[in-house]
């Protein structure tokens, strides 16, 4: 499967066309536009949240509720839109003030790059696109995946393990236990007592025209062993979930399992004993691998974690440089969050979610979901009797 997305952060939608999807999955707008609505919430949101109330148009591959197995084409619409007509006009606009030129480039953004690449001197030809905007269309196409995973029993969960210099407890609960504590929590944080000081801190850090990041974890239960492959480094599946992770805007690292403490530990305080049973078969005693080897799902839970960098654009901005004077200037504020860890969680989530549904099909590829869940239960009867 694949997917594009096209549209700018102030244009008229986002829109994304979706290829590969098999025919006869349930395809829930509820479910879709309630992962969408999942992204605009969260404790340190902008008022751009207050004005969008994204909801997924899906305008082919749809009929009655089921994918047809034709490409889905479904769009998201920016009402912001009718502030911006003239500053984003497709045709051409003369009068400057209605242009409203970006001539000063901020730092940790696309700006400046994108400007010398694409040759532009206009910087707003950037920004709109590289705007975490974008992430609403991924959201919708991660949503439409989902569906998929949900049809073959899989479910993925999402959580803040830290906002700054707040880190939260580890709790062990069952999937459906987190998803439901982590959609009551402002922050989708467990551990309660974190929670508050997540939301002190945002507060804090708001205050003083600063931003800040965080970490944040998903898991996904219920996926066979052996998806992905050893036998091609683009094959890997933990490789490709990497970078599906760090395509998201403003994320900067990713792990797996216990991640980077396995550069300071022994091997025998990393390596995942295997173990087997009549009732289980072969499985894993622990999962300090997060449910990877060998570029392959194990079976056990996949446990994946992305560290977002605080947002680039400050209420207290940074000094850059004027492009057309060459003189320094602090940089040009566009409207932001001061916190979009959260958020950012439920990006990550349907990030991971396509990169699984999309490992599926490849695996158990077939045109109609009735072949794939032939192919995977036959797949799973193979397994069981090895």
């Amino acid at each position: 499967m694949r997917y594009l997305t096209a549209g700018e952060s102030h244009g008229p939608q986002l829109t994304a066309i979706i290829e590969g999807m098999p025919s006869n999955v349930t395809i829930s707008t509820d479910r879709v536009n309630h992962q969408l609505e999942r992204r605009q919430k969260g404790y340190g949101r902008g008022r751009r949240m207050q004005i969008e109330k994204d909801a997924a148009n899906i305008v082919g591959g749809v009929r009655h509720g089921k994918t047809t197995g034709a490409p889905i084409a479904l769009e998201v619409i920016n009402n912001d839109w009718t502030h911006w007509t003239s500053v984003m006009s497709v045709e051409p606009v003369e009068d400057g003030e209605a242009k409203r030129r970006v001539h000063r480039p901020r730092p940790g953004h696309a700006d400046l790059n994108g400007a010398l690449k694409y040759n532009q001197r206009d910087l707003r030809n950037i920004l709109e696109r590289s705007s975490a905007r974008e992430t609403a269309a991924r959201v919708a196409c991660g949503a439409i995946a989902r569906e998929l995973l949900l049809a073959c029993g899989i479910k993925v969960a999402g959580q803040v393990l830290r906002i700054g210099d707040v880190e939260a407890k580890r709790i062990d609960l069952s999937i459906d236990e987190q998803i439901e504590r982590t959609e009551a929590s402002p922050v989708r944080c467990l551990d309660p007592e974190a929670e508050q000081k997540m939301m002190d801190h945002i507060d804090f850090i708001k205050n003083e025209g600063d931003s800040i990041g965080g970490i944040v974890e998903v898991r996904i239960e219920g996926v066979p062993v052996g998806l992905g492959s050893f036998v091609q480094w683009d094959r890997k599946i933990d490789a490709r979930i990497a970078m599906s992770v760090l395509s998201i805007q403003a994320f900067k690292g990713v792990e797996f399992g216990i991640g980077f403490d396995a550069g300071h530990l022994r091997g025998s305080q990393v390596h995942d004993e295997i173990a087997y049973s009549q009732e289980q078969g072969f499985y894993r005693n622990s999962n300090r691998s997060g449910g990877f080897e060998g570029g392959m799902t194990t079976g056990e839970p996949i446990i994946v974690r992305g560290v977002m960098k605080p947002i680039p654009t400050l209420y207290k901005p940074l000094q850059s440089v004027d492009i057309d004077t060459k003189e320094p200037f602090v940089a040009q504020i566009e409207r932001s969050d001061s916190c979009a860890v959260p958020a950012a969680s439920v990006v990550m989530e349907n990030v991971v979610a396509w990169e699984i549904a999309n490992a599926l099909m490849e695996k158990f590829g077939g045109d109609s979901l009735e072949e794939i869940l032939e192919n995977l239960n036959r797949y799973k009867e193979q397994v069981a009797r090895f």
